[in-house]
């Protein structure tokens, strides 16, 4: 049964998403705060953690920012993580993929949104062949197998670890950077259009969540080029999507 853990100061939301998730057959833990959040989080292995941004004494981009620093390092890291909020905007959404979020839904949603987007972070969240995760419907994408690449050139994904080798430096990435990564290194040196990554990356490819793509791949940039406003290893093609490219001179 997969273990879920929702925090949010209105108790509304909290009680209504608690109920939600249990009539689907999640084990689901709740908090109030964040501050409560990250002891529970402390305390237990989760599948997903679902948390509202603000909220008294601990906000949730620092909440986040805490979990992805967790002395549960080895978990921590491989959690996926849904910011909830009552703003929208762009910056509001890159503060929170920076602080480590995996996907943002604003207030107010559908149920049947936030089962979307789990799902889709579920398909993906798992990069370990030796995850314990029994989560219904899981689709391990990241396995490895002989036909999937993960090492090219100055690059190589890390599976256990959700992380990127580029040449001597090595890099942690949040699950959704790393499927990102993923999916361009299995069509590395080749140009991957946006709708075929938003396909293999969430499953669904909604035109609203192009913005968010492009977040997510701002990030990877911050943490694997030289210069993230000049772009050598994962470059735009314009009109077309991304390419990553596996050598990259001096």
């Amino acid at each position: 049964m997969p273990q879920v853990l929702v925090i949010d100061d209105d108790a509304e939301i909290l009680d209504l998403l608690k109920l939600d998730f249990e009539l689907l057959g999640f084990d689901v833990d709740a908090a109030s705060d964040g501050l409560m959040g990250l002891k529970k989080f402390e305390q237990k292995r989760f599948d997903l953690v679902v948390l509202d941004v603000m909220m008294p004494k601990l906000d949730g981009f620092e909440v986040c920012k805490k979990m992805r620093a967790s002395k549960q390092a080895s978990t921590a890291s491989g959690v996926p993580i849904i910011l909830l909020t009552a703003k929208g905007t762009l910056e509001d959404k890159i503060r929170g993929f920076n602080a480590g979020a995996d996907d943002y839904l604003v207030k107010p949603f559908e149920f049947q949104e936030m089962i979307v987007r789990t799902r889709a972070l579920f398909r993906r969240a798992q990069a370990s062949p030796d995850a314990k995760s029994k989560t219904p419907g899981l689709n391990t994408t990241l396995l490895k197998t002989r036909d999937e690449r993960l090492a090219s050139g100055d690059l190589r994904l890390l599976a256990s670890s959700l992380e990127v080798l580029v040449k001597d430096r090595l890099i942690k990435l949040t699950p959704t950077e790393f499927e990102i990564l993923f999916c361009l290194m299995q069509h590395v040196n080749e140009a991957v259009p946006l709708a075929k990554l938003l396909q293999e990356v969430w499953g669904y490819d909604a035109d609203e969540d192009v913005r968010m793509l492009r977040v997510h791949v701002g990030g990877i940039r911050q943490k694997i080029e030289v210069d993230a406003k000049q772009p050598l290893y994962l470059e735009t093609i314009t009109n077309v999507g991304y390419r990553l490219n596996d050598r990259v001179l001096g």
